[in-house]
């Protein structure tokens, strides 16, 4: 049975949101499900961040990410090879990965130049599934998750802004998109 991979990303921010090459990855979530939506994997980890190590208030607050989380996590390049280890265990299972919008495979694209970083996800197919829940349920314009999700009769479930649970939150959209 073919599996997903579904992503989000947390990242240094500001109330002013910094452009995406002033951000950087402060905590990795990820949900394998079933075409179905019923999660068999998840990774989730910190991230020190090395052009701004210290978080804005903003970014405190949206994300419930304290400074002493980050301040004892590892770089991007310690975290990645965790999760390439995590992943590879599912890559014969999936069919691609997905996120909610463009940001999150932008983010990680830019992380990957900039550190020089191999990954499996840039030769798997990405999905956006805010487009694809647009496309689907004929909205003219893409909504948020938790819109998406209201619509689509569900609450979010969890902490929102926190990677892993919006990771999850969002491949309970998956099967309306794939049409299971």
């Amino acid at each position: 049975m073919p599996h997903w991979l579904v992503i989000d990303l947390e990242a240094t921010t500001d109330d002013g949101g910094w452009p995406l090459e002033e951000m950087e990855v402060i905590e990795i979530g990820a949900s394998v499900v079933t075409r179905a939506g019923r999660e068999i994997d998840h990774f989730q980890r910190f991230v020190r961040p090395q052009r701004r190590p210290l978080l804005t208030a903003f970014c405190r607050q949206l994300t419930h990410i304290t400074q002493a989380n980050i301040d004892n996590a590892s770089p991007t390049g310690q975290v990645w090879e965790q999760f390439e280890r995590w992943l590879g265990q599912h890559l014969p299972k999936l069919e691609g990965w997905a996120s909610w919008g463009e940001y999150d495979r932008k983010q990680l694209e830019q992380e990957w130049q900039q550190k020089q970083l191999d990954s499996a996800l840039a030769r798997l197919p990405h999905m956006n599934l805010k487009q694809q829940f647009a496309q689907v349920r004929q909205l003219k314009q893409p909504l948020g998750l938790n819109s998406a999700l209201q619509l689509a009769g569900m609450q979010f479930s969890g902490q929102q802004h926190r990677a892993l649970e919006d990771a999850r939150n969002t491949a309970r959209l998956l099967p309306l998109v794939l049409r299971v």
